[in-house]
Parts: C-alpha cells; sequence; structure tokens
C-alpha cells in the first residue's frame, strides 16, 4: 500500500517526491546518530535540520538526476556490463563529489573551516563509502526500476546518513 502510493507520487512529481523523502531520512539518519550513537543528552535540531536541508535541497535532486543520466547514457552490449560501468561512475565520480560536498557545505553552514572538515573527515568516510556503496548499488542498478532507486538508496542510507552524521560531527577524529 504505502509503496503504491509513494510510486503514484514519484509518477506525478519525481523530483519533490524523492527530495521530500530524502530529506526525512536524512534528518532520520541524524536523530538515529545523535540518540542512538551518540547518546547526546540534548538533541541538536539544528544538526538535523542541517541534515534534512542537505538531503532534501541537494543529494535528493542530484541523486533523482544522476540515476537519470546514468540510465541514459551508460547502456552497453551486456547487462551485467552496464551494471559494471554504472556502479564504476556512480563509486568514481557521484559519490566522491557528493561526499566532499556534504562535508564542506555542512562545515560552511555550522560556522566551521570547510576545507579542514574535508581535510579530517573524507578520506576515512570515502573509504567506508567503498565497503558499503558498491554492493548496494549494484543489486539496485540491476533490481530497481529507475524511479525507485532514490528510494532504495535512502532506506539503506538511514544507516549510512547516520554515520555521515556522525562523522561529520566529529570531524572523523573520532
Amino acid at each position: 500500500m504505502a509503496l503504491a502510493w509513494y510510486q503514484a507520487k514519484v509518477a506525478q512529481s519525481p523530483l519533490m517526491t524523492q527530495s521530500i523523502t530524502t530529506a526525512v531520512l536524512f534528518a532520520t539518519g541524524d536523530v538515529a546518530a545523535q540518540q542512538a550513537v551518540e547518546g547526546v543528552e540534548k538533541h541538536n535540531y539544528a544538526r538535523t535540520g542541517r541534515m534534512a536541508l542537505y538531503g532534501g535541497a541537494i543529494f535528493g535532486p542530484a541523486a533523482t538526476k544522476w540515476y537519470q543520466l546514468l540510465q541514459r547514457n551508460i547502456n552497453l552490449r551486456s547487462q551485467n556490463a552496464t551494471i559494471a560501468a554504472r556502479v564504476a561512475a556512480d563509486q568514481l565520480i557521484f559519490a566522491p563529489t557528493n561526499l566532499a560536498f556534504f562535508l564542506s557545505s555542512m562545515a560552511y553552514m555550522e560556522g566551521a573551516d570547510p576545507k579542514q572538515r574535508v581535510k579530517d573527515a573524507y578520506v576515512p568516510a570515502l573509504t567506508k563509502n567503498f565497503m558499503v556503496w558498491p554492493g548496494v548499488q549494484a543489486i539496485n542498478f540491476k533490481f530497481v526500476p529507475l524511479d525507485q532507486r532514490v528510494l532504495v538508496v535512502n532506506v539503506v542510507s538511514l544507516g549510512w546518513n547516520c554515520y555521515l552524521s556522525y562523522v561529520n560531527s566529529s570531524g572523523g577524529k573520532k
């Protein structure tokens, strides 16, 4: 029932639906980071808001357009070669770029030094990215229809966004 509702909303307004979904799930990941991982006594709502803003305004639209670009432009002779090429493009172009933009924009919104944040947190986070996302994206590109790929990434991202929020808040030093 919920998936049918989501599919109808994506068909009606794909960018808006995926942006809102992404904002909610980025915020949820931050709440999990603060409450379950860090065990903070006083929740930082501004931090949660920054995560929601980034998810909804940046990642949701960027991922939606990125998956459309991959679908349109990377089509090789075999399905497996196409999937491998899409995963390679995703992990070698989109993931590193998005991670750098995430860390620097979060630092900027927090009033911190974006260059220092990237210097401290980029390599550890990108290394973890390569442990998680190639397999997820291979499954996503093979089995999931284009209009649901951002949703799959968002669901898996509950844990990933929790991790990113933690890395961002600690500067990658913990």
